[in-house]
C-alpha cells in the first residue's frame, strides 16, 4: 500500500496538485517514513465540501464502497484506483494512474450518477445511528446460528412474501453485479431507476429475484431463533434484535463516479466479469 501511495503522490506532485489524505492514511504513511508531514488531512464527511476536485479511492472495490462514507451528498466525483484484485469499481490500474490524471485534466471523462439506498430503523442500535447508506446493497442474513431467519417484506405498505431464507439482499443497479449477483440476482445497468431483492438459499422455493422501482419503500421484519440478526451495508456490519422494523429506499442523492475516456459499464463487464469469453466470439 505505502509503495502505491508513494507513486500516487510522485504522479500528483509532478502536476503542481495539492491531496489531502484522510487521517489513518496520513498516521500510516508518516510511521511509515514518507514525507507527508507537512500535508492536510480530513477524518469525516464533516471536514469535505464542494471546494475538493477529486475524491480517490486507492484499494479495491471495498476501499471504494467505504469512501462513500465520506463524500456522502457533497457531490465530489470518486475515482477508484486498483491496487486490490477485482477493481470492478476501482476499475484505474495503478501502472495507469498518470495516465488518468492526464484524462482528468484535460477533461477526457464522464460522470456515472450512482444511486445509493438508505436504511432507516424504528430501534437503532449502538452500532449505528437512525440512518445509514450504502452503495451496492443492504443484507439482512442470519447471526450465530444454522437455522433460517424469516423476513417479512412490505412493498409501500402492500405486504410481498415471508421470505424463509438464510437472508435477503436489497441491491442497487450498482450491486446487482456483487453480492446479489452471486445469489442468482440479474445484473442491472447503473442507470436504471431500479432495486433488486434477492433470496439467499430460500426454503421456499419459489421465491426468485424481483426487481421493482427505485421510488418504492421497502419494510422488513425479521424472526428467527436467534434474539437477533446481522445487517451488512456494503462492507459495515449490525447487528439488530428480532422484531426491529427496517426501512428501506431510495437516497436523496448520488455518488458521482468517473468514467474515463474509453471505459464503461458494458466494457467492464466484459474485461472483470469475461463476458463473451467464448471462442466463437474471436472474431468481436
Amino acid at each position: 500500500m505505502m509503495t502505491s501511495l508513494t507513486s500516487v503522490l510522485g504522479s500528483i506532485y509532478a502536476r503542481q496538485l495539492k491531496p489531502i489524505l484522510e487521517k489513518e492514511l496520513y498516521a500510516e504513511a508518516l510511521s511509515s517514513g514518507l514525507d507527508v508531514a507537512n500535508l492536510q488531512t480530513f477524518s469525516s464527511a464533516e471536514d469535505l465540501d464542494d471546494s475538493f476536485d477529486l475524491f480517490l479511492s486507492i484499494g479495491g472495490d471495498g476501499t471504494f464502497l467505504r469512501s462513500v462514507n465520506f463524500v456522502r451528498d457533497s457531490g465530489i466525483p470518486v475515482l477508484g484506483l486498483n491496487i486490490g484484485r477485482l477493481g470492478f469499481l476501482a476499475n484505474v490500474q495503478k501502472e495507469n494512474f498518470g495516465q488518468a490524471l492526464e484524462c482528468l485534466l484535460n477533461s477526457r471523462y464522464a460522470i456515472s450518477k450512482r444511486s445509493l439506498i438508505l436504511l432507516e430503523s424504528d430501534l437503532p442500535c449502538e452500532e449505528a445511528p437512525r440512518q445509514q447508506i450504502a452503495l451496492n446493497e443492504i443484507a439482512l442474513s442470519r447471526r450465530k446460528t444454522t437455522s433460517m431467519i424469516t423476513v417479512e417484506t412490505w412493498l409501500n405498505d402492500e405486504y410481498l412474501n415471508a421470505y424463509w431464507a438464510d437472508g435477503l439482499i436489497i441491491s442497487t443497479p450498482t450491486g446487482s453485479t456483487g453480492y446479489s449477483l452471486s445469489c442468482g440476482g440479474p445484473v442491472i445497468s447503473p442507470e436504471t431507476r431500479a432495486l433488486v431483492l434477492t433470496p439467499i438459499a430460500p426454503h421456499n422455493l419459489n421465491a426468485r429475484p424481483l426487481i421493482i422501482p427505485d421510488n418504492m419503500t421497502v419494510k422488513l421484519k425479521v424472526s428467527g431463533r436467534e434474539p437477533s440478526y446481522l445487517v451488512s451495508l456494503d462492507a459495515k456490519m449490525i447487528t439488530f434484535a428480532n422484531e426491529t422494523s427496517l426501512t428501506i429506499k431510495k437516497a436523496p442523492f448520488y455518488i458521482n463516479m468517473i468514467e474515463l475516456q474509453g471505459e464503461s459499464f458494458y466494457k467492464t463487464l466484459r474485461k472483470k466479469l469475461l463476458w463473451g469469453e467464448d471462442k466463437r466470439n474471436l472474431k468481436q
